[in-house]
């Protein structure tokens, strides 16, 4: 049978975005310099918007996250929050367990009253692995049991590559994560506790009048820093994830076993510089926003919308913006009925020869199968148009 490929180009407006405080992009046609090279054991950089990948240095690497393990931590306690299985305002009951646990602490005592919220405080602010394992006992009674939620929900967000024994990140065989895991879990409690983050911007705390900072010094150094978390073991080195946003672009970082607290540091603050100067991040679509009307045939109207399921953003050089093209790829006949969601295409954007982001096209409606008289117009309609045919 023969096939017509309906191609349709799509125009795009660039968002309005502040570029007042914009680095200046680098001269029309100059290539984007080698990223830098760092001393740690592996590392990557994320857009958050888009999920694009900027930098990566043995991401898949399995290793030891040390503290890094309390974002997991966070994410489950969050996750719980939400769905009222516990309070803020819970008085938790201090267990000796967690009471003697080593480490970092914020300083809890047995048979002292103390809150879900001061716990969280101390776990996300002051890295306190007392207060992690308190939180773990009043969710799931022990940490052992606590750290099957923390596998469940690591496997909902797709971390392939990471196993959790403890919520403190105590050293242990089976206790492992990599750099890009920690990226996309990151990027996971960003966007599904933006408010509960802001914790993590927080730079010191106070409790048992005991008053300590915040062990992510990007916190002092840059001002677009807003998270995350740090860690430090022996066998794990020195490690830091960070994320910072600046002009609406936000990027995560992910350092893991650097060699001291400065380099950790000094590592992250320049994959971030490299990011946010050489490349920018735009929203080409919205998530059920029109970018094409459709043909139907045999259905009660002639024409539906067309869209993408979710938000578009693409992290491109910058500069680059207007040397986008996108193209839409739809099937040689819309046939009703069609549902609502249905994919009835692609959309391809593509910068010069290379394609940056593909997306499914979907019905923004249903299109309903028309009467016996429509359905027979249109079926000789599509035999005369040619549509079936041999070749």
């Amino acid at each position: 049978m023969k096939k017509i490929l309906l191609l349709i180009i799509i125009a795009m407006a660039i968002p309005v975005a502040a570029t007042a405080q914009r680095p200046p992009p680098p001269p029309k046609g100059m290539p984007i310099p080698a990223a830098p090279s760092l001393g740690a054991n592996s590392y990557i950089l994320v857009d958050f918007h888009s999920g694009d990948v900027l930098v990566e240095n043995n991401p898949d690497m399995p290793v030891e996250p040390a503290s890094i393990t309390k974002v997991m931590t966070s994410y489950v306690v969050f996750t719980e929050l939400r769905a009222g299985n516990i309070q803020l305002d819970d008085v938790v009951d201090v267990s000796e367990n967690a009471w003697r646990t080593g480490g970092s602490r914020m300083f809890i005592e047995p048979g002292m009253e103390v809150t879900v919220e001061q716990l969280i405080r101390g776990m996300v602010i002051q890295s306190g692995n007392d207060a992690s394992v308190a939180l773990a006992e009043h969710l799931a009674g022990t940490e052992e049991a606590f750290a099957g939620l923390m596998n469940h929900y690591a496997a909902q967000l797709g971390l392939e590559n990471s196993h959790f024994t403890n919520a403190t990140g105590l050293p242990h065989e089976d206790h492992y994560t990599t750099a890009r895991d920690v990226a996309l879990l990151s990027a996971a409690l960003i966007r599904d506790f933006p408010e509960l983050y802001k914790l993590y911007s927080e730079k010191e705390y106070s409790f048992n009048n005991i008053r300590q900072h915040n062990r992510n010094n990007l916190l002092w150094r840059d001002p677009a820093v807003d998270g995350l978390k740090t860690g430090h073991t022996q066998a794990a080195g020195y490690c830091l994830a960070a994320s910072a946003k600046r002009d609406g672009m936000r990027l995560i970082s992910v350092v893991l076993g650097s060699a001291s607290e400065s380099s950790r540091v000094a590592e992250s603050q320049s994959l971030l510089n490299y990011g946010f100067r050489f490349f920018e991040t735009v929203q080409l679509y919205k998530a059920g926003q029109e970018l094409a009307q459709g043909r139907v045939w045999k259905g009660e109207q002639e024409q539906i919308r067309l869209g993408i399921r979710d938000d578009l953003f693409i992290t491109i050089p910058r500069g680059r913006y207007e040397d986008l093209d996108a193209q839409v790829e739809m099937r040689p006949e819309l046939i009703a009925p069609v549902a609502e969601g249905e994919q009835v295409g692609q959309i391809s954007i593509r910068l010069e020869n290379e394609e940056v982001a593909n997306r499914g096209l979907i019905a923004l409606e249903a299109a309903h199968e028309a009467g016996f008289f429509g359905r027979t117009w249109d079926g000789l309609s599509l035999w005369f148009g040619g549509l079936f045919e041999d070749e």
